[in-house]
């Protein structure tokens, strides 16, 4: 059967899932459409986390960047992994514990603040657009290619998609799709890691594979290093970012999944604290199948892609190279006109373009695997990136319809008016990321970080002195979050959009990457918080005894 009908079969039947999941489970209360009427066992809630937690990033680009940046790439590893850690033993009992339904709903209670609660607002929605626009772009992507149509039209569908299931059915509807999708994402990434490890190496499990030697009898890695070296490029096995860099992109993105709304959200749908640790156990165990992973799908991906066009006549390459390269994500200029394709470091030289998000979604065809393991890698991308997409879509429409009307506007609004606008809500911030997933600031990774880079700016040191300090008050969260948040808007700006005068890499500050600013902006965060604080008033008693009571998270 051709790849073009295995691919329509295998995504028509996960969408069709994916929309009857969302008509049986749709919402018809505010409870429900915000944190699922506190009803999802903990093994679904982890298996959703999963889905949410694993968005186009993880899926599509983490590998591809491992992949092109070898060493270096292992920041995002460690990061994300870690990341996911803190937020499950450090944060989420507490904020179960809390029992509201949204982040901004924390900050604005445990600071006794409509101010405070704006800012949160603004801070979740400025997170969650850029977080959308990495997804955007993933869904693009994968349509460009699978379904051969525009990447504009591509993310134009799959907004209209996830708006569907995302409206109807609020949390819990999200949330059994997220199930779903999890066993489609995790399938369809370990099913052509397998086949491809067991093709190279010999080994049935990825994990293993790609540390051991190939059927020439050289290891993996050593293989690959060497091919590197050849192209003029840095060794797979070492890094050229500073240390400094490396520990600033890691904590970055650690301290920034700790403070993703979209994440903690989850842990407010189950019924007890002791299901919301549970499930953040079993989140991780369903993360790290994909994420131990990654690193051999990186090494089987650039071993396959220089093997398959280096050195080779342009005229004799495969068809998933005509296919790829009329989506644009891959590109050929035959500079010396010698038909052959000169792939090395040297820009000068260089004669041809790869997109680090063509990786994972290009490995099982550069590897030649069957039509129906590429129709089921395009079924896993879309879910990847629609899951997530979901999620935000929620943190967008309840920031809106529950924090700003709700809470501050209309405090009289009826739960049916509330639900209305937050389902008009999801409409509007679906045209909205439209448009950022049409323009994305970088590849999908790189953006992605980018968020997590404003999560850690603006909402980390506001959620974890909420949680451990009593003497927080208004003054010096408010103060913390404007400051950290727009200093991370006023370095991604200029270095990413050039504005503010602009600038490269050799005029980073401190030789500080944006991806990793965000962990310098968290500092200052904190510190801005803890002096004003000094000189403002304590919160009073009834606050004070807020934290005391979040701050033991015993079950209820």
């Amino acid at each position: 059967m051709a790849l073009q009908y295995w691919i329509w079969i295998a995504v028509g039947i996960s969408f069709s899932i994916y929309i009857a999941i969302a008509i049986i489970s749709r919402a018809s209360s505010t409870g429900e459409f915000y944190i699922a009427g506190k009803g999802v066992p903990p093994i679904a809630n982890g298996m959703a986390t999963a889905a949410d937690w694993m968005s186009a990033a993880s899926f599509i680009s983490m590998a591809g960047i491992i992949s092109f940046n070898g060493y270096d790439g292992s920041v995002f590893l460690m990061g994300w992994t870690g990341g996911y850690v803190l937020l499950a033993l450090l944060l989420a009992p507490y904020l179960r514990k809390f029992g509201k339904f949204t982040v901004p709903d924390f900050i604005g209670d445990r600071y006794y603040s409509n101010v405070a609660r704006a800012v949160a607002v603004f801070c979740a929605l400025i997170v969650s657009f850029t977080y959308i626009a990495g997804q955007m772009r993933g869904v693009g992507v994968v349509f460009s290619r699978y379904l051969e149509v525009d990447i504009n039209t591509g993310v134009f569908i799959g907004m209209l998609i996830v708006l569907f299931y995302a409206v109807l059915g609020g949390m819990k509807g999200i949330t059994y799709t997220q199930v779903a999708q999890y066993c489609v994402l995790i399938f369809a990434f370990m099913l052509p890691a397998i086949f491809i490890s067991l093709m190279v190496t010999g080994n049935v499990i990825p994990q293993i594979g790609f540390g051991t030697s190939g059927s020439d009898g050289v290891y993996l890695l050593d293989k690959l290093d060497g091919l590197q070296r050849e192209l003029g490029f840095h060794e797979y096995t070492s890094g050229k970012k500073s240390t400094l860099d490396v520990f600033f992109i890691t904590a970055a993105l650690m301290v920034g999944t700790a403070g993703l709304p979209h994440v903690i959200v989850r842990f407010f749908t189950v019924k007890k604290v002791s299901d919301a640790r549970k499930s953040a156990g079993w989140a991780l165990l369903f993360i790290a199948i994909l994420y131990t992973t990654a690193p051999a799908v990186a090494v089987f991906s650039r071993t396959n892609l220089i093997e398959t066009v280096s050195n080779k006549a342009y005229a004799n390459l495969p068809e998933w190279f005509e296919k790829w390269e009329s989506t644009g994500l891959i590109a050929f200029d035959d500079k010396n006109q010698d038909g052959l394709i000169q792939y090395v470091a040297d820009s000068e030289v260089n004669e041809l373009t790869v997109d680090a998000d063509i990786m994972v979604l290009a490995n099982p065809e550069i590897a030649n695997l069957p039509n129906w393991v590429i129709a089921i890698m395009a079924a896993g991308a879309l879910a990847a990136a629609l899951s997530t997409a979901a999620g935000l879509l929620l943190v967008i429409s309840s920031s809106v319809s529950h924090d700003l009307i709700k809470k501050m506007i209309k405090p009289d609004v009826s739960e049916k008016g509330e639900l209305i606008a937050a389902r008009l809500s999801a409409v509007g911030a679906v045209m909205l990321a439209a448009y950022f997933g049409i323009n994305p600031p970088g590849f999908v990774a790189a953006t992605v970080a980018l968020a997590f880079g404003l999560a850690a700016a603006s909402f980390f040191p506001a959620i974890v002195m909420g949680i451990f300090s009593k003497k927080m008050n208004k003054e010096g969260a408010v103060a913390g979050m404007v400051v950290g948040v727009l200093l991370m808007l006023f370095y991604m700006t200029k270095f990413k959009f050039g504005w503010f005068g602009g600038g490269t890499e050799k005029d980073w500050w401190f030789g500080i990457s944006p991806e990793g600013f965000g962990t310098f902006a968290m500092m200052v965060n904190f510190t801005v918080s803890i002096i004003i604080s000094k000189f403002t008033p304590a919160p009073d008693s009834e606050i004070q005894q807020l934290v005391e009571n979040i701050r033991n998270p015993n079950d209820n």
